[in-house]
């Protein structure tokens, strides 16, 4: 993919040196760093325009929150995402609110945050299989669905399907993977989706993982879903 101009949000300097270096090989250019939000604001508002924002939340509150959604607003075409140590219902909740793209953990290898990044750029959605659990849990936003505990009905392709769900692959990417058109992965999804009653892709790998189909795939620890279903 072509370089990606990406601007960095974090309190800790040394943390956005590392995470510079780590990115050095892939598309992902830090081409600008804030130590907070009030400072990224400024950048923005002084005509900074990056494709990417990646943003550490402090505390997750409310203030915290107000300056996520004027970012935003001020950058309604640019991705976001969020990079945390801690796994926090409440600012997952405060992220989706301002309407962050991802929200991942800072321990991911570089490979999976960058495989992740490009996920964010091709238009998905990501989050640890943790909080996408509580999103379908309805614990943190939303409500709840009641998911089907029987593997009974799936094809041996829907299943293949589940697993690259559960890798966070897009239809693309499950196309080349499984030696089919993207219309037929579609044509599957649709069939799959059905049969387990789920509404999405998230869904789906939920109720994959519930129900033993990732099992091979211990250490995937990104659920994907598309941002517009």
């Amino acid at each position: 993919m072509d370089s990606v101009r990406a601007f960095l949000i974090d309190s800790n300097k040394l943390f956005r040196e590392g995470l510079k270096r780590l990115l050095d090989d892939s598309p992902f250019q830090i081409v600008a760093e804030a130590g907070n939000l009030r400072e990224a604001l400024g950048s923005v508002e002084n005509g900074l325009r990056p494709q990417l924002v990646l943003l550490d939340l402090q505390n997750g509150g409310d203030e915290e929150a107000d300056g996520m959604r004027r970012l935003r607003a001020l950058l309604p075409e640019t991705r976001m995402v969020i990079l945390t140590s801690d796994l926090c219902t409440r600012r997952l909740a405060n992220a989706l609110e301002a309407g962050a793209d991802g929200y991942l953990m800072k321990d991911l290898s570089s490979d999976a945050l960058a495989q992740s990044l490009k996920l964010v750029m091709m238009g998905e959605k990501v989050f640890p299989t943790h909080l996408a659990a509580l999103l379908i849990s309805g614990r943190v936003n939303g409500n709840g669905t009641e998911m089907p505990v029987s593997r009974k009905g799936l094809s041996q392709r829907e299943v293949q399907i589940l697993r690259c769900l559960l890798n966070g692959d897009s239809n693309k990417m499950i196309a080349n993977h499984l030696n089919i058109t993207e219309a037929t992965v579609k044509v599957h999804l649709k069939s799959l989706l059905r049969k387990i009653n789920a509404s999405n892709r998230t869904q789906a790998a939920i109720w994959a993982l519930n129900n033993g189909i990732g099992g091979e795939l211990a250490g995937a620890n990104v659920v994907a879903a598309a941002a517009n279903q």
